[in-house]
């Protein structure tokens, strides 16, 4: 039973990660309409420079460790943020509106421009972050088998909910939500009532570019590094956890994909992890061909 308490609580960090994920991923999906590889990609971009950052605020600058983090994290929002906004403004916003099909191609050559300008700036080397707050919390006091989990987990799985709940309560009550709502719904009804989709738009991905930035944050400050080719493992896996709730509301969105990283982590507990990959991406390709919906036009 403790074991089983201990894995449940390993896969809150887990099922945080991928909630955020999929909540950044389906605002930005409401208004491309498309399977998006760069998010993803802003994912392991923003980690890959929080790292860069700090390793030069430590090295070069000798900052204390708290004082590099902070830099790293500042830089890492501005870069992945901005380069959110060009993507979207300069790629996907005239491809979504002219050729859509294109948005699809189009996001895994940007997934692997920002790959491989990651890995250039690091010269193909894999920085650690030192350890730090990983002091181990007892959840469930078992003299055998104690539950515990570390600072830096609890820390992380409460930003994350967090953040989604402050987006959650952002696209339901402001106004902001509501044109993004009926842009995600209609952008040409949308134009007719006074609507900017184009505004809309290149907001909705900076919104998305700013969560995919926390999340690279927060999984990169709990795992100690981010790899080079993380950007499209994680862009296809959000794909795909996404679709489990709904890619076009976001909360159900972060719910599946939450339920996704809780049926992760129980496979590795107690399933071969060889074959993890393989069942958890079958379950979902089987899940989406059970529920796809598809309109006939007369």
């Amino acid at each position: 039973m403790a074991y089983f308490l201990q894995q449940l609580a390993s896969a809150l960090p887990i099922a945080a990660l991928y909630a955020l994920l999929a909540f950044g991923y389906s605002i930005a999906f409401s208004v491309t309409r498309r399977a998006d590889l760069t998010y993803g990609a802003l994912f392991g971009f923003a980690g890959q420079i929080f790292l860069l950052f700090s390793d030069f605020a430590w090295n070069r600058l000798w900052l204390v460790l708290p004082a590099a983090l902070a830099l790293g994290a500042v830089m890492s929002l501005v870069y992945t943020l901005g380069a959110g906004l060009l993507i979207g403004r300069s790629i996907m916003h005239r491809l979504a509106t002219t050729s859509a099909n294109t948005v699809v191609v189009a996001s895994l050559g940007v997934a692997l421009v920002l790959m491989e300008l990651s890995r250039i700036a690091a010269e193909t080397r894999s920085l650690w972050l030192p350890p730090f707050l990983n002091t181990p919390l007892t959840l469930f006091p078992d003299p055998q088998f104690p539950v515990t989990l570390t600072v830096i987990q609890l820390l992380n799985t409460a930003l994350m909910l967090a953040v989604v709940g402050a987006g959650h309560l952002f696209l339901a009550r402001s106004a902001w939500g509501r044109s993004w709502r009926a842009v995600s719904d209609d952008t040409g009804a949308a134009a007719l009532c006074g609507v900017d989709g184009r505004r809309v738009f290149l907001a909705a991905y900076g919104f998305s570019a700013l969560l995919a930035a926390i999340a690279g944050i927060l999984a990169t400050s709990y795992y100690g590094t981010m790899d080079f080719g993380a950007g499209i493992v994680f862009g296809v896996k959000v794909l795909f956890i996404a679709a489990i709730g709904g890619q076009t509301a976001p909360l159900l969105a972060a719910a599946g994909a939450a339920a996704m990283g809780l049926s992760e982590t129980l496979w590795s507990a107690y399933g071969p992890m060889l074959w993890r990959d393989f069942a958890i991406f079958s379950f979902l390709v089987l899940l989406l061909v059970l529920t796809r919906k598809q309109q006939f036009q007369p």
